[in-house]
This record gives structure tokens, sequence and C-alpha cells, in this order.
């Protein structure tokens, strides 16, 4: 760690007796407590003892070295981290939203309930959905909760047997994942060169144990699937539904819907495609569109609009049960819905554009140098196969770690996995031609690097926090206190 740059950790700052606060007396006596001795601490505990300039320092250098989309650009991929607008935010912590209960009576939360479901009906026109809802947490929690749509749908009308969930090998991990947790068998199918759907492979696995097939439109390497229709035909001819992963559907704004494309049921990730905050964990929200015919097996309670045009909760019979406490992440679907307004039918529909022409414009500014092993035009990201000369040993991880050393989060790596060195690059629609023009600048001069002076780029990062750590004894080590530094 550089010491002198990032400064010491707060443990090293402590010193006996100095405190950041000052409590008037409480008025028990000495000793006196009301907590049962069993709850008792036998020893204090061991926390820093420094003044109230240093906390506020501490804590302020600390977030210096977090990096996020407001500090620098992103260019994750798979993931989508797009700038979140602040209004957004002002719109989410509203004294009006943000301090209702969510038990509170119907009638005292009208504009709330007129907020979810004006979302509900935007995100089922933009999806070519029947009805949609919010109640889901994240992007896989949609998946589950899609998933047992599906599998009570089967259950309505007796079809028992399907148990198998086709899946394509470049799908997100949570696919295969969900499908498990729904308790369905997951059938892999191999994709094809260009990195679609193999249909003949997939055809030869479709039979009347099938509840649902999977599939990310564009795919997991920004490819289009210009055969969806068919392999939609195909899913419903053999008894089963379409499941649309909306991981990658923020190119597809106000061009394409996948309700058009034949797919039954969707998950939407409002934390990627409709701006709101993620990462580390959350805040997230998964929504849940389902065709006609579905609706009544969404998860209870329902927000619906009544005759008198007030709003209210509706349980169905024959809904899969309950996924959330109440009615999901509000304050996320505040700021999708924020988002959604503030940008318009026309707004979402340039968005997915320049997202697909940023990524084009970074791929085919960088192919000379890093390995294209799809060359088509992509969506809203691509992928390369590592550095295009393979004889410096340079790795994806080491380009993704030098990276760091220029400021630049990098960007996703070894996934998916139909390649050996995968560097996945999402630029999404929100960063200039600047950004990305200096983003690659700096992507081509760490492979000028690799082929001049490899070993700076294996050694890096150079500059940060912590340096190159041993991978392998940091996963399954790891120092994640300051104690455990001391050991």
């Amino acid at each position: 760690m550089n010491r002198e740059y990032y400064g010491k950790l707060i443990f090293e700052l402590s010193r006996p007796g100095r405190r950041a606060y000052s409590l008037p007396a409480n008025g028990c006596p000495e000793g006196a407590t009301l907590l049962p001795e069993g709850l008792l601490r036998k020893s204090a505990p061991e926390l820093p003892e420094v003044d109230e300039p240093t906390v506020v320092r501490h804590y302020n250098n600390m977030s210096t070295n977090n990096f996020g989309v407001d500090t620098g650009f992103y260019p994750l991929g798979s993931c989508t981290m797009k700038y979140n607008p602040k209004i957004n935010e002002e719109m989410a912590v509203l004294p009006a939203m943000a301090g209702l209960h969510p038990l509170q009576p119907v009638s005292t939360v009208q504009g709330a309930l007129e907020a979810y479901h004006t979302l509900q009906c935007y995100l089922a026109e933009i999806g070519g959905m029947a009805e949609f809802t919010l109640n889901p947490f994240a992007g896989a929690h949609g998946e589950l909760t899609g998933l047992m749509v599906i599998r009570a749908w089967h259950d309505s009308r007796g079809d028992s047997k399907r148990t198998k969930v086709i899946v394509p090998d470049s799908a997100h991990g949570t696919n295969p994942a969900s499908a498990a947790v729904a308790g369905l068998k997951v059938i892999e199918v191999k994709s094809m060169p260009d990195g679609t759907v193999d249909v003949e492979a997939l055809s030869a696995v479709l039979d009347d144990s099938v509840a649902a097939v999977m599939m990310t439109n564009p795919n997991t390497m920004g490819i289009f699937e210009s055969r969806v229709r068919e392999i939609a035909d195909m899913v419903h001819d053999a008894g089963a539904l379409m499941y649309y992963d909306g991981a990658n559907l923020n190119p597809m704004l106000g061009v394409a819907r996948p309700g058009d494309m034949g797919f039954d049921v969707m998950h939407v990730n409002l934390h990627k495609t409709f701006s709101t905050p993620h990462g580390g964990g959350g805040p997230g929200a998964g929504p849940v569109g389902v065709r006609s015919g579905l609706e009544k097996f969404l998860p209870n309670p329902r927000v619906v609009k009544n005759a008198d045009g007030s709003f209210g909760l509706s349980q169905s019979d024959g809904s899969l049960g309950s996924v959330s406490a109440t009615l999901g992440n509000f304050a996320v679907q505040l700021r999708a819905l924020s988002y959604i307004l503030s940008l318009g039918c026309d707004g979402l529909a340039q968005a997915g554009r320049l997202a697909t022409l940023n990524a084009n414009y970074v791929k085919e500014s960088l192919r000379d140098v890093y390995e294209l092993p799809i060359d088509r035009v992509c969506k809203h990201e691509f992928v390369f196969d590592g550095l295009a000369d393979k004889t410096s040993g340079v790795s994806t991880l080491n380009v993704a770690k030098r990276l760091l050393d220029h400021g630049y989060h990098a960007p996703t790596i070894y996934f998916p996995l139909l390649f050996h060195e995968s560097l996945m690059i999402e630029p999404t629609e929100t960063e200039s031609r600047e950004t990305l023009d200096e983003f690659i600048a700096v992507m081509r001069d760490i492979a000028r690097e690799a082929a001049e002076s490899p070993e700076v780029v294996k050694s890096a990062p150079h500059n940060t926090p912590v340096g190159l750590p041993d991978d392998t004894k940091a996963a399954l080590s790891p120092k994640v206190t300051y104690f455990d530094l001391m050991q």
C-alpha cells in the first residue's frame, strides 16, 4: 500500500482517550444497565479512538478509493452501468414518497400506488407484455419469479411432467441458477460459431418435458438472435414457453419488444436498463412481465386501477403466492419511472440506438490490436478474445489490471465462457465520444506495452491501494480487517 498517497488506516491513527463526540450525562447510576447480564460484552470493542476531524477525513479519503459511474468510465459489459441522472435521486427522496410506510391504509397512499401502476403500464408497453409486477427485488429474483409463473401455468393445465429448462451456453450464470432454485433441470444448448443459438441443436432437445427456453436477445456476445421468431414457434409448438432474460434490454428500447419476438415471460433489470444505481449488492429491482393469459399467476399482491379511477391491491386465487414482503423496492421503482418520464418515447429509442453506436465504435477502433472472434455488427456490447498478438503472454486479466492504473474500472473478463480470454465491453449510451476516444487510446497503449514491455502489464496495477496480489490466496485466505493484516 502506498501510505504517503492513500494515508494510514484509521486504526493506525487511533490514540487512547480521544473522542469524536461528547454526550450529556444519561442520569443512570454508575454501573447501572437495563440489559440482561447475558447480553453484555465481557470486554470493550476494539474500536479506533480518534477526534472528529480525523473521522471526517478518514471517510472522505476512503470514499475517493471507491469507483463508480459518477467518478469515471465504467466499460463493464454484461451488466449495464450507465449514468444515473440526479433528478431520479430527487424523486426517490421526496418526503411524500420516502416517508411512507408499506402497511399504511391504501386510501392514504394513492399517489404511490399510481406511480407503481404507471410504471407497470410503461414496462408492459416497452416489453410488449400484457401486465407487469414490480415485486421482485433483483434480476435473479425476477428470473426465479418468472420461472415460478411458468411452472404455475403448466401445473394449472395438469402438465406436471415439464421439469426441464433449456438454456444456451452463452447465457448469464443466473439463468441456470434460477432454474435450479425453481426445481427445474437445466439442459444446455451449444451456440453457433457466431454466438447465436444453434436452432438444430435446440430442436433436438425440445420435447414434452421442457417447461421453457430462456434466452437473452441480443445475446451475451451482443449479437441479435435473428431467428428468434423461428425459435419461438418451435418452442410453442412443443408446448413450452419462451422466457426473456431482460439483462440486455438496453439496446432494444423503442426498437424491438420481447413480446413481439414471441417471448411469453420476461424480467427487466430496472437498475440496468432504466438507470438506477446498483453495484455492491444493491439496490435493485427485477419486475416480471407476462403475455396475455398469464396475468393471474403473477405474485400477490397486484396493484390495480379501480373503475372509479382509484388504485388498490388485488389478490389473485391463481397466483404463485408472494415473493416479497410488500411491493418490491419502491425507491428504485421511482427512479426508473423518473427516468422513463424524463426521456419519453423518443428519448428511450435514442438511448438504445446510441448504446449500439458506441459499442460498435469502440469495437471497430480496437479490432486491429484485440482479437475479435465474432466479426458482426453488435448491439450494446461486444467480446474480444484477448490481445490479437498472443506471443507476449499478456492475458486478459493482465489487461484488466493495467486499466486500473489509468483510472478505468475493468470490463467483464473471462465471460462468456465461449472464448478462452474473453474481454467484454459495454460503453452504454451515456458516454461521449471524447470519453470513448480516451478509453480507446488507453486500450491501444496497453496493447503496445504488451508487445514492447510485457512485464509492465503483467505486474499491474502499480498505483492502486492494493498492488498485484496472489489472486488464488486472496480468494482462499482474504484479509478483510485491520486485524487480519496485522497477523
